[in-house]
């Protein structure tokens, strides 16, 4: 920096200190100023008549009301901010239960420690006199597969008499051994034949492949689709994996698998939307996904869709199912042209762009008190509120009964809420109702109170329908996947990407609400889909395949 920048930023140093100081002095100025017509006016006081103080007491309330209602704006402010910074916190450092949950991973691995290095100290190989403490151990897997290696003496008749030995019983132990995830190749030989009498040639047909002409067998596929999608590893990291078993797999070569793995199974996740949107009731909920915009550099904010159909809380044995679907934005209209042919009850949150799927009747909304009770919970976490406490353990005791009733017939549950929930929820109404009144309009707990209070139609439509959800957590737990897949994989590659994703997402999920092992499901499919016909795509539904003998479990 040379001596005239110095001096330049010196200068303006000095002028900001001195223009400081002025407005320090206007300050002093106008406080002096003020208490001097305040004792002007008291001295003047005794010259007013009844008209003039009365006019003048009126006048000074104006002005008290105005510096109140400042205040109690800036009270507003104040709280308002502790609340966002308090619920910034818990995003970058996570809620009090998972810090909860981090200490018991600590003392967990502390644990771990002292009974390792105690192991090492005191351990000897037992023997049939020395008391071993160990604690009782669970039988192992039965549906695992059993190796059987039989250990003969090495004599062969008596030691004693040399009689002839017979079997009089057996000891029989079991150790649980783990064999590494290796790949192996599979050489299909087609032996060609040949008539001795004539020029004829036999063959047999090649067998198909899930890809054609595809290196990769349907173990190999369901391996790479479930670690990326379920598993949350991206190809990148899957291809250095198998490069340290000596397979050499580009990820190029793992992303061409994933697409041509995807468009197979299209005509299955188009069943599965089916499936779904004729449901009479529906979660649904989204997320947002970062995407790559092409030529920019950057990343766009697009959004994940789910929309599922789980009615066994209401003690429905309809095969449950989730249908994932991709958009660029989060615009209205995607909701919209998703759910045109559904029709029936749809319970999701208060976004804006569902609002318009409710006119005319044919969906009707239903809200979720989950959302509800976390806008308490977070004011609470911020400023120990006892309204936004009383709220919590009010709404919490409609979540006591909707424990007792999960799994009911939808009658018994309808029955139940009429009977306790209904004189709850009234009660809450006016409670909150009550409280609002005393509340200043800006206050974040009036905000809470005014949204529950907006949506009570919506919130309290449960009541009147036993096969309706009191919250949307079905719809949040499908999207748990999403989250963490985002969180490894940063972004999308392309919109192509994120309607992979929302095939394999659809997939991978119904199967997981079916009890079925992802991985074992699509290698079933994979093995069979190139060949399966069209209009028999059903048969590889995950409830179809779940009624089968437990080997994809």
């Amino acid at each position: 920096m040379t001596g005239d920048s110095r001096r330049e930023r010196g200068n303006r140093s000095q002028q900001g200190k001195l223009q400081d100081f002025d407005l320090s002095l206007l300050h002093i100025y106008g406080i002096l100023r003020v208490m001097a017509e305040a004792r002007a006016v008291v001295a003047d006081l005794t010259t007013l008549d009844r008209t003039a103080l009365e006019a003048l007491i009126v006048a000074q309330q104006s002005v008290l009301s105005v510096q109140q209602e400042k205040l109690l704006s800036r009270e507003n402010e104040i709280e308002h901010l502790k609340l966002v910074i308090a619920r910034l916190r818990r995003m970058m450092f996570g809620t009090k239960s998972e810090k909860v949950m981090r200490d018991i991973e600590q003392l967990e691995l502390r644990l771990e420690e002292l009974e390792t290095r105690e192991s090492e100290r005191t351990w000897t190989r037992p023997t049939s006199t020395t008391p071993t403490n160990k604690p009782t151990r669970r039988p192992l897997p039965e549906h695992l597969p059993r190796e059987v290696h039989t250990h003969l003496p090495a004599e062969t008749a008596c030691r004693e008499c040399g009689g002839e030995l017979r079997k009089l019983g057996e000891d029989v132990s079991e150790m649980l051994e783990y064999i590494p995830a290796s790949f192996k190749v599979i050489r299909h030989v087609r032996p060609k034949l040949s008539c001795s009498k004539c020029d004829v040639i036999v063959e047999a047909l090649a067998p198909s492949r899930p890809i054609e002409r595809g290196l990769a067998g349907p173990g190999l596929l369901a391996h790479v689709l479930v670690s990326k999608y379920a598993d949350h590893c991206p190809l990148y990291r899957q291809s250095e994996i198998y490069a340290r078993t000596g397979v050499e797999l580009d990820r190029s070569t793992l992303s061409d698998w994933v697409g041509a793995s995807s468009q197979l199974l299209a005509p299955l996740v188009d069943t599965v939307r089916k499936h779904v949107l004729a449901a009479s009731k529906l979660h649904a909920d989204d997320t947002p996904v970062p995407v790559l915009a092409p030529g920019m550099g950057k990343t766009k904010t697009a959004r994940l869709w789910t929309y599922v159909r789980d009615d066994r809380p209401a003690g429905d044995t309809t095969a449950p199912a989730v249908w994932f679907a991709y958009s660029e934005d989060r615009k209205g209209e995607h909701p919209k042209q998703h759910l045109s042919s559904f029709s029936g009850i749809l319970q999701a949150d208060g976004y804006a762009g569902f609002h318009h799927l409710y006119e005319g009747g044919r969906i009707q909304e239903a809200e979720c008190w989950a959302h509800v009770r976390r806008k308490f919970y977070d004011i609470h976490m911020a400023n120990g509120s006892a309204i936004a406490a009383e709220a919590i353990e009010r709404i919490g005791l409609l979540y006591d009964i909707e424990r007792e009733i999960r799994g009911k017939p939808a009658d018994v549950r309808l029955e139940v809420r009429q009977a306790r929930a209904r004189s709850l929820i009234d009660d809450l109404h006016r409670w909150f109702n009550k409280t609002l009144a005393g509340l200043s309009r800006k206050s974040d707990t009036a905000v809470a109170i005014r949204y529950a209070l907006s949506r009570w139609r919506a919130l309290t439509r449960y009541l009147d329908d036993g096969s309706i959800e009191m919250d949307n957590s079905a719809a949040e737990r499908a999207l748990r996947t999403v989250a963490l897949g985002r969180k490894n994989f940063l972004f999308a590659g392309s919109d192509a990407g994120g309607q992979r994703a929302a095939c394999l997402y659809s997939l991978l999920g119904t199967a997981k609400l079916n009890g079925l092992d992802p991985e074992l499901y699509l290698r079933h499919v994979l093995e069979r889909i190139a060949d399966h016909p069209v209009n028999r795509v059903h048969e590889l539904l995950p409830w179809n395949l779940a009624a089968l003998p437990g080997h994809l479990r």
